[in-house]
């Protein structure tokens, strides 16, 4: 009777040199893309790695070679609409690149996300993508000392050397505006989530500022998180004023929200209110709702990260500052 001796490690290289009779460098150099070895002794090695189950440690070779094909992406609201399928797109794109992700989670970072940057620099990559929070100079500047690239979606940033790569926010909340003007909307309001986060206060700020040069004051709605339910909780709360005709929702998720609980209020949309959203995701062009909204290109924006990853900058060259242009999706709640 065999004894079950349980888990064991991992298969090492000294295994399969030992396997196919030959020494622990040429091991290493069968899966070195371009280093040399004879045919036989490639075919030796391969050989005794498949029997053994053998697979190559690529974060020890990325300590050996100093160059890391790891890329850490910090972010929150993961299961919403537009955020997974950044994330989704992304990460293929990396591993399409020869780098894989890792993925850290910022939804419970109550102390901001600076712990989880440096939990990232750990592990030696190659870049870190920012998709939330705001991370301290301080952090920016280790990354910069450890040769780490830091890279902000959606937000600003202080710091000279950090690139940032966002869409028009501004001119897709003017872009709102102007379409709820053309629908001859003279009581507007607008409705964010309440954590105050950039891509949003921006869209909200700009959206008032254009209604007030057209001398409309807008009613702000601010609260919540970024869902469904915050999006119906603000058509209760609004729609009591019956006089409201136009609502921007800075993103489609509360949009949605807002659609549904104002049809089951009894309020006709279009017919009586006028709604536009932010993101053009993919629900919003589902037939229960087809939602005008501003689309902004996910493909653009992570195309221009990867750019920027695989960018190795020169000494005083100036970081990638990217505003992609977003466009009008007319559909039918205006």
């Amino acid at each position: 009777m065999t004894q079950d001796k349980g888990p064991r490690g991992f298969v090492k290289a000294e295994d399969v040199a030992r396997l196919a009779g030959v020494s622990r460098s040429a091991v290493s150099r069968t899966f070195t893309p371009g280093a040399s070895v004879s045919p036989a002794v490639r075919q030796r090695v391969q050989d005794a790695a498949k029997a053994l189950g053998y697979r190559v440690n690529r974060l020890a070779s990325s300590l050996i070679s100093e160059k890391s094909h790891l890329v850490g992406v910090v972010g929150a609201n993961l299961g919403t609409p537009f955020i997974s399928r950044q994330l989704d797109q992304l990460s293929r794109g990396l591993l399409s690149r020869g780098m894989q992700c890792l993925l850290l989670n910022a939804a419970d970072a109550d102390q901001g996300i600076a712990p989880l940057i440096e939990l990232i620099l750990e592990f030696r990559v190659r870049a870190i993508v920012i998709m939330s929070g705001s991370p301290p100079s301080s952090i920016i500047d280790e990354c910069r000392a450890n040769g780490v690239r830091v890279i902000l979606m959606h937000r600003e940033s202080d710091d000279t050397a950090t690139d940032v790569i966002m869409s028009d926010d501004v001119g897709g909340a003017k872009l709102a505006a102007d379409r709820l003007l053309q629908a001859r909307c003279k009581r507007p309001a607008v409705v964010s989530n309440g954590r105050g986060t950039q891509s949003q206060m921006r869209r909200r700020d700009a959206f008032v500022a254009r209604m007030r040069e057209f001398g409309l004051d807008t009613e702000i709605w601010a609260s919540g998180t970024t869902s469904y339910e915050t999006g119906a909780q603000a058509a209760r709360d609004l729609l009591s004023d019956d006089r409201l005709d136009g609502v921007f929702c800075v993103t489609d998720l509360l949009a949605l929200g807002f659609l549904d609980t104002a049809r089951e209020m009894g309020r006709s949309v279009p017919g009586q209110l006028s709604l536009v959203g932010f993101d053009d995701i993919p629900q919003s062009s589902w037939l229960p709702y087809h939602l005008t909204t501003i689309r902004q290109s996910t493909s653009g924006i992570v195309a221009s990260v990867l750019a920027a990853i695989e960018r190795d900058a020169r000494p005083g060259e100036a970081p990638i500052h990217h505003i992609l242009p977003v466009e009008l999706v007319e559909r039918s709640t205006c």
